[in-house]
């Protein structure tokens, strides 16, 4: 699944193509998503003008010139996909993950512009699309979910307020979207293992310098991963040629058996299973 870094690529890759464009024709071809598609989706976007395009956690969110918001989640396996109508382009993906060209199948949605159209392709169908009518609406969605790492919210009084007695161990919360929002598990692992702090640590048991280095890295790996493009697992490239690098740069995620990367530590990466989701970590730098 695509975490906020990959889906901010996305965001950047989309703005530049669309923005201020007028949406001509859209043809569904399955409503069928994680959500079914609103049958009102056609007759809203259609013809209207793309204002400007943003992101929030994992959702992509097209502001129209309408007053509606279109938001997109891509799911586990969703791809935005860009082809022009007067050539073939090899490359074809938005982003730095699954099939770099548009594949045959499972191209559920075509949104057309005058020399463009940009298609939605979800072997899975975990995502979906979301129209919201106004900013009331979208500020009321936000609302269901906790700040993003880089929004001032994200302090030590939060963590304090939030963490304090509780039993949940600090990587479920980092997953959990109603606390944080963006970080997924790839990015979770990253950041606990540069804290120097276990997976499973109870939440109860961090203290303010626990808060001030997970606060303090999740801004830095996230950053990090958007500047590098992305973690691109498989080696995929964007319609630009270019692929995300983050995956270079790992210090635990994949790296099993693998030794520590910390200077004078001879821990070895271990993997473990935590809530369903695989967590990595040294077991000499992140005891429990």
């Amino acid at each position: 699944m695509p975490e906020l870094p990959e889906v901010e690529i996305v965001k950047q890759s989309l703005s530049k193509k669309i923005k201020n464009k007028r949406v001509k024709k859209i043809i569904i071809k399955n409503r069928n998503l994680r959500f079914k598609l609103d049958h009102k989706f056609s007759n809203i976007v259609q013809n209207s003008i793309v204002e400007n395009i943003y992101r929030f956690s994992k959702y992509l969110i097209i502001k129209l010139d309408n007053s509606y918001y279109w938001l997109i989640h891509l799911g586990m396996s969703g791809t935005l996909h860009v082809v022009d109508k007067n050539k073939q382009k090899f490359l074809t993906n938005l982003s730095f993950y699954q099939s770099p060209n548009l594949p045959e199948k499972h191209n559920h949605i075509h949104i057309s512009f005058d020399k463009f159209k940009i298609i939605y392709n979800d072997p899975r169908r975990f995502g979906y699309f979301l129209l919201l009518k106004n900013k009331y609406k979208l500020d009321e969605f936000i609302s269901n979910y906790g700040p993003e790492p880089f929004n001032k919210k994200f302090n030590q009084t939060y963590f304090k307020k939030k963490l304090s007695n509780k039993s949940k161990n600090i990587k479920n919360y980092l997953l959990d979207q109603k606390f944080v929002s963006g970080i997924g598990n790839i990015y979770a692992s990253e950041i606990l293992f540069l804290a120097k702090i276990n997976p499973e640590r109870k939440s109860a048991k961090l203290n303010l310098s626990d808060y001030k280095k997970i606060i303090f890295f999740s801004k830095k790996v996230l950053k990090k991963a958007i500047k590098k493009g992305g973690s691109s697992i498989q080696n995929f490239k964007n319609s630009n040629g270019k692929t995300g690098s983050f995956q270079k740069y790992f210090q635990v995620y994949d790296r099993e058996g693998m030794h520590c990367l910390s200077k004078k530590c001879d821990g070895i990466i271990k993997k473990k299973v935590i809530s369903n989701r695989s967590s990595f970590y040294c077991n000499i730098c992140q005891k429990i």
